[in-house]
């Protein structure tokens, strides 16, 4: 392991915004769990972001919706490091940063606790379709914390979890909120608002725009 990730590991022991909890399959569930407006110190709704990466998207979306709460959740430390250190940097007091597989989901939030969840360029499973975060597995277990309105938004630019997500909405009898096949090319005109969210561009984002290709948007409900 370089000295940089050491140093970045040891740093992050110190953000205040950074939340490492030890726990597995068969752990209780966390304290936290139902108890997240005591750590934000407020009743504001709550948003997650799975699989976060660096957290650009949850910052991003932080900065826009100051009344919002957001969760970034990943398990690459030197990942969270990153969106955690920026947060900071920006006196974000509505971003933290969880660090623990998202098959643990459940442990930490309560019933009726979640407001949204964000799926931002998720990785597709090729091979493996019940580990996609839009297959049943993980929408049964978002059906546990996941308010009765709320929102499951995902952004691809993989053909494979579009098309998959479209149908397992269909298939479970879930609520198709909105559908758009090519993100930069909608145009809009009910909602300026979600333009502007959804032209929040990742470093990695910028790269596959590059590289022309096309990004995808579905947003659903699952109760």
């Amino acid at each position: 392991m370089g000295k940089d990730k050491l140093k970045r590991f040891s740093q992050i022991l110190t953000f205040g915004n950074v939340i490492q909890p030890k726990i597995n399959f068969h752990s209780n569930d966390d304290d936290l769990k139902g108890n997240w407006s005591t750590v934000f110190n407020n009743e504001n709704p709550l948003v997650l972001e799975l699989g976060c990466g660096a957290g650009e998207y949850t910052i991003a979306l932080a900065k826009d919706y100051p009344n919002k709460n957001f969760i970034g959740i990943d398990i690459k430390g030197a990942r969270i490091w990153k969106g955690a250190k920026a947060a900071l940097d920006q006196g974000l007091n509505n971003v933290r940063f969880l660090r623990t597989k998202v098959d643990f989901i459940t442990k930490f939030f309560g019933e009726n606790e979640v407001n949204e969840i964000w799926l931002t360029f998720s990785d597709p499973q090729p091979k493996k379709p019940k580990k996609r975060l839009s297959s049943k597995l993980f929408t049964d277990r978002y059906q546990e914390f996941l308010k009765i309105n709320g929102v499951i938004h995902l952004k691809t630019d993989s053909d494979l979890l579009y098309d998959f997500t479209l149908e397992e909405i269909k298939s479970n009898n879930f609520k198709l909120l909105e559908n758009i096949t090519n993100v930069y090319k909608e145009s809009y005109e009910k909602s300026q608002e979600l333009k502007k969210t959804l032209f929040i561009k990742t470093f990695y984002e910028k790269k596959w725009l590059d590289l022309e290709k096309t990004i995808k948007y579905l947003a659903f409900s699952i109760h």
